[in-house]
């Protein structure tokens, strides 16, 4: 079972997510909090721990980025960032801020649905029409530099992460490396490891920090 919480400053909202994912058998709302000062503490001190947490991005006090960061480097609780606004500043900020998911409000229930066993499963989600964007505004430098974090990479995990760099899902790298899909997965779980990264989102920001990789477009 899934244990989920939700953050919203609005009732109905919290009210309607609570029935989309109590509508699951395989999920169950844990907790709920108004705000991000109630939502750190709350979801700090639940015990057993929330798995997934929905958090709004713009609430009175303490908003959802801070409460984020927080609540991940606390505790062992994932957080998807919703938001009404498609903005590249609330994308970024969410990631840094230790997210694992960022979706619209208004994305259909079953992607909701699908973004919280995805992210519990251990991947990410973004928003599809963040994604590309989020990508391509990222600066990189003309020139991959040295970097601590992708030193310990082998040639092939390097490729690996340049192929997860620019959105290719684990089968679409099998098929641009010609690589058995269980090759691929077992690559990149070690550029995971090696780096640090909570997931593959976390791995490309990074890669794009360190000028590993080139701007799209």
């Amino acid at each position: 079972m899934i244990r989920v919480a939700l953050v919203d400053d609005q009732q109905l909202i919290r009210a309607g997510f609570r029935m989309v994912v109590d509508s699951q058998e395989d999920m169950t709302v844990v907790a709920e909090a108004g705000d991000g000062a109630d939502a750190i503490a709350t979801l700090i001190a639940l015990e057993p721990p929330a798995d997934v947490a929905l958090i709004d991005v713009r609430m009175p006090g303490t908003d959802g980025i801070a409460a984020c960061g927080v609540i991940t480097a606390s505790s062992p609780t994932k957080v998807i960032v919703l938001t009404t606004f498609d903005l590249d500043e609330y994308v970024v900020a969410a990631i840094k801020a230790g997210a694992s998911g960022f979706l619209l409000k208004d994305a259909p229930p079953e992607d909701l649905l699908a973004a919280v066993r995805t992210v519990h499963a251990g991947d990410a989600v973004i928003a599809p029409s963040s994604t590309r964007r989020l990508l391509a505004r990222v600066a990189a430098m003309p020139d991959p530099v040295d970097d601590a974090r992708l030193a310990g990479l082998t040639d092939r995990e390097r490729e690996v992460l340049l192929l997860m760099a620019r959105g290719l899902s684990n089968q679409e790298i099998c098929a641009e490396l010609h690589l058995a899909e269980p090759t691929v997965k077992t690559h990149v779980g070690r550029v995971l490891a090696k780096l640090g990264a909570r997931d593959r989102v976390q791995a490309v920001v990074m890669a794009h920090e360190a000028g590993l990789v080139r701007p799209l477009g």
